[in-house]
C-alpha cells in the first residue's frame, strides 16, 4: 500500500502547473504575444489531433460526442487564435503617411 494516493500526486502536479503557467504567462512582455499565441495555436492544433484520435478510438455514443464536441472547440480556439494574431500583426505594420496636398487639380 503506497503512502500518498496517485489522485495527490496528481492534484500537486495540475496546482503546480497552474501557478508556473500564471507566472509565465503574467511575465511575458508585449513584444513576444503574438510569438505566443501562434505556440498557444500550435498547442490547440495538437489538442485537435488528439480528440480525433480519442473519438476514434472510443465505442460509446457519449464518447464519440465529446470527441466531437472537443474537435470543434479546439478548431473555434485555432480559428480565433489566427484572427487575435493577424490583428496582433496588423498592430505593428507602419502607418503609410498621407501625401501632402499639391494643389494640383484646383481651380482658382
Amino acid at each position: 500500500m503506497e503512502a500518498v494516493s496517485p489522485i495527490l500526486y496528481n492534484v500537486i502536479i495540475f496546482v503546480l502547473a497552474i501557478y508556473v503557467g500564471y507566472h509565465v504567462v503574467w511575465n511575458v512582455t508585449p513584444a513576444l504575444h503574438t510569438p505566443l499565441m501562434a505556440v498557444t495555436n500550435a498547442i490547440s492544433a495538437i489538442v485537435i489531433v488528439g480528440a480525433m484520435l480519442a473519438a476514434a478510438l472510443t465505442e460509446t455514443g457519449l464518447g464519440k460526442a465529446m470527441g466531437v464536441l472537443a474537435v470543434a472547440l479546439a478548431a473555434v480556439n485555432v480559428f480565433g487564435g489566427f484572427l487575435v494574431t493577424r490583428r496582433m500583426l496588423e498592430m505593428f505594420k507602419k502607418k503609410e503617411r498621407k501625401a501632402p496636398a499639391t494643389g494640383q487639380g484646383e481651380r482658382a
